[in-house]
């Protein structure tokens, strides 16, 4: 039997780890049921399952979700094309995800496979502030891959997206506030000044000689 504090008891009958466990309030728990005798402990088995518990819960929210995306591109494409994808990748680097990156050869382009690493070293150096090259340029078949790996985590990715959105929000509410301000004091303004009054000329033509 192992007491509460993880120290050895020793070989005890079963009535006598009993009573000890009632002594203590504790609940007595086999712990390797296997061993020869049965290892027991002394604890408090509602704590330990609560303390277990939130162990699980705090690994799941820490664990990253990593997802792979996947970008195509062709070795001859167009430096608009070009800039578009790039956006792309580096959008799925800030959010945290890898980024698989597939050059399409077709026809005579196959014999051409420095066009494609040339390609993705390109991308790979446009981009080298997200992401770093997990997998190095491969040829399969028509294809050429490439995989960056993003270098933040998912999780801080998030929070940074959250941290942004926060403080556009709270930027929004204090412009929002300023105008009413602004408006309430144009309106206390034109409410304190003394309203001219209108005298028998102000009705007539200027043009008119009296």
């Amino acid at each position: 039997m192992v007491g509460p504090s993880g120290e050895q008891v020793g070989i005890v009958r079963t009535q006598q780890a009993l009573d000890l466990a009632e002594e203590a309030n504790l609940d007595l728990v086999e712990v390797a049921p296997q061993a020869k005798p049965p290892v027991c402990r002394l604890m408090d088995y509602g704590k330990f399952k609560y303390e277990n518990a939130q162990k699980a819960r705090e690994s799941r929210r820490n664990r990253s979700n990593t997802v792979i995306k996947e970008m195509k591109l062709r070795p001859k494409i167009d430096e608009h094309d070009y800039n578009t994808k790039k956006g792309h990748v580096e959008r799925f680097l800030k959010g945290g995800d890898k980024v698989k990156i597939t050059i399409m050869f077709r026809g005579r382009e196959q014999s051409r496979p420095e066009l494609g690493r040339e390609l993705l070293q390109r991308l790979a150096e446009d981009v080298v502030d997200l992401g770093t090259i997990e997998q190095k340029p491969r040829q399969e078949g028509r294809n050429m891959h490439m995989v960056l790996a993003p270098t933040r985590k998912k999780s801080e990715a998030r929070k940074k997206t959250n941290e942004e959105r926060d403080r556009k929000a709270a930027e929004r509410k204090a412009a929002a506030e300023a105008d009413k301000q602004y408006e309430a004091a144009q309106r206390a303004k034109a409410a304190g000044q003394p309203k001219k009054k209108r005298g028998p000329a102000d009705n007539l033509d200027p043009d008119i000689q009296l």
